[in-house]
């Protein structure tokens, strides 16, 4: 995913330009790191304390400078009007967070208002219209049919979650001034990976075989994770 957003990020902005980045639900801060790292200005939004401690911790053992460019925030990213104005970023990520909130729409809203026109609105969700897919190459059929008809779903530490579906997120990014520009797919091929998987000798094979499916028809639709890019009017 990190490519995908790359790509987006460089084929919009000159190369060089030092970008306002705001990361909503940063988790440990592994892509606001990543971001700073590359030279730009990141803001870290987080409401879970123990996220905030390992973020932190990890930003400490940078450099002066990139820990000068990252500034880390305890708080909720449904109440960014609380601690910017609009129109405050460049970019904006919203990654693995929309299936913890029960009605995503409000918190779209919100994000989209702290872009400035131009700026990039990143999000990554779970793909509502994949859901049999991990069930059924596991061979759990009573999952696989149970999921068709769902958008609700238990993820990997046993959570009651829901995923969205690419048409739905489609017209509410139409809706708040933040159109669709493109998308992609995520976990195509590796999403029935064990969380303690050794990293295989050949995963550059592997992250072509991903980054190319990610992009190409039909293989994206079935992904276990959407990428979608939205851009603010």
């Amino acid at each position: 995913m990190a490519r995908q957003l790359d790509e987006q990020i460089v084929g919009r902005y000159p190369v060089g330009q030092r970008l306002r980045v705001l990361d909503v639900g940063m988790g440990q801060g592994t892509q606001a790191l990543r971001l700073a790292r590359a030279g730009h200005q990141v803001t870290g939004l987080e409401r879970d304390a123990t996220m905030v401690a390992a973020a932190r911790e990890s930003l400490s053992a940078e450099p002066e400078g990139i820990r000068e460019r990252m500034r880390i925030i305890e708080g909720d990213g449904r109440d960014t009007g609380v601690h910017f104005l609009p129109g405050s970023f460049d970019v904006v990520l919203c990654h693995g967070v929309l299936m913890y909130v029960e009605e995503p729409d409000p918190l779209l809203a919100g994000l989209a208002r702290m872009l400035a026109p131009g700026g990039l609105l990143s999000l990554l969700v779970r793909n509502g219209d994949a859901l049999a897919m991990r069930a059924g190459l596991a061979g759990d059929w009573a999952g696989a049919l149970g999921a068709f008809d769902t958008a609700a779903y238990r993820n990997r530490l046993g959570l009651d979650v829901r995923a969205d579906r690419l048409s739905t997120l489609t017209a509410t990014l139409a809706g708040i001034g933040a159109p669709l520009q493109a998308w992609y797919g995520v976990r195509v091929f590796t999403d029935t990976a064990a969380d303690d998987a050794e990293t295989p000798a050949d995963v550059e094979a592997l992250l072509a075989c991903e980054e190319r499916a990610g992009r190409t028809d039909p293989y994206r639709g079935v992904a276990a994770l959407l990428h979608l890019c939205g851009v603010r009017g």
